[in-house]
């Protein structure tokens, strides 16, 4: 058997690996032994189908790493409305004791609020709010915003 054939068995065995545990990094080894299979099979020396290998499931696992990290920082429990049902909901504060924190009630319980910061210092004055994201058992809102006026003509 030829050099480029055991390199395709072991990204194939790599393959079923990958089908059994179901991870993406067995695949990604996988794609390296198949691109050591290449160089092999056009006359590469066995230093540059290591060295492909190596290549492709470096840069392989460097993309799966970045994705995980990127799919577990947008994944904020406390601001996804299906995990939090008081997101987008109204509360009225009468006063704001701390700056920008304050208590209010809320569903039956005192509550921590405090002002998102993207808010300006100006938005801390008593009036309605909504929810932005609950941060342990903080609600963080933000000024709820006036409604538009209506353009359509009144009856007289």
């Amino acid at each position: 058997m030829q050099v480029h054939h055991w390199w395709w068995i072991l990204a194939l065995a790599l393959g079923v690996g990958e089908m059994l545990t179901t991870t993406f990094y067995l695949l990604v080894l996988a794609l390296g032994a198949l691109a050591g299979g290449v160089v092999a099979w056009a006359g590469g020396s066995a230093t540059l189908q290591v060295l492909a290998t190596a290549a492709v499931a470096i840069v392989g696992w460097t993309v799966l790493w970045r994705r995980g990290r990127a799919r577990a920082a947008a994944a904020r429990p406390g601001a996804d409305r299906n995990m939090v049902l008081d997101i987008g909901e109204s509360l009225r504060v009468d006063e704001w004791t701390d700056g920008r924190r304050t208590r209010v009630p809320y569903r039956g319980a005192h509550w921590a609020v405090e002002l998102d910061p993207s808010e300006p210092d100006s938005a801390a004055r008593a009036g309605a709010f909504v929810i932005d994201r609950v941060d342990g058992n903080r609600l963080i809102v933000r000024r709820q915003a006036a409604p538009a006026a209506s353009s359509a003509p009144s009856a007289s």
